[in-house]
């Protein structure tokens, strides 16, 4: 594939949203789920897509207050602790491309969702994927900040060696 191919591959895949550059289609409908379940892709209905302030958030749950840079430095905190490979810089690109920095995004409209387990959070994560790479000293809630970022940086490490090595949808 050419540089120009890429570029402009890049470019189809490339959205505003409320002043913030997500990934299109694909992206949107990242969900991290286990590595023996399959998921289809589907087209993205344009009222679907989820938009998010480009001002970073404040959640009340879980005791998970503050903003996108605290939330990737708490969990880089813990992931070096319990040895999980990872960057800032990884991690914040994923969380950009997911959900825009809105630890309140759901994807309600993939495979996933119409089978009652929608992706949530920062980094997008499905309840049973959450489940399983959970990471113990994070709340027991795929909506916290914190907690969804670091079983997402966890299952990818077991998946792909690293979140830094996550550049597209899964």
């Amino acid at each position: 594939m050419t540089m120009s191919t890429r570029t402009r591959i890049a470019r189809l895949r490339t959205l505003a949203l409320t002043g913030i550059t997500t990934t299109g289609a694909a992206a949107v409908a990242l969900t991290l789920m286990p590595a023996n379940a399959q998921a289809a892709e589907a087209k993205v209905p344009a009222h679907s897509v989820v938009t998010a302030s480009s001002k970073g958030s404040s959640v009340g749950k879980s005791g998970s207050t503050g903003n996108l840079d605290a939330w990737i430095k708490q969990s880089l905190q813990i992931m070096k602790a319990k040895g999980i490979p990872g960057s800032y810089e990884g991690l914040k690109r994923n969380i950009m491309r997911e959900s825009g920095g809105n630890p309140s995004a759901q994807n309600n409209w993939d495979v996933n969702a119409k089978q009652g387990t929608p992706s949530k959070g920062l980094l997008q994560v499905i309840d049973p994927t959450f489940n399983a790479y959970h990471v113990a000293g994070t709340a027991k809630s795929v909506t916290d900040p914190v907690a969804n970022i670091t079983a997402a940086a966890n299952y990818a490490a077991h998946r792909y060696g690293s979140i830094d090595k996550v550049n597209s949808a899964y």
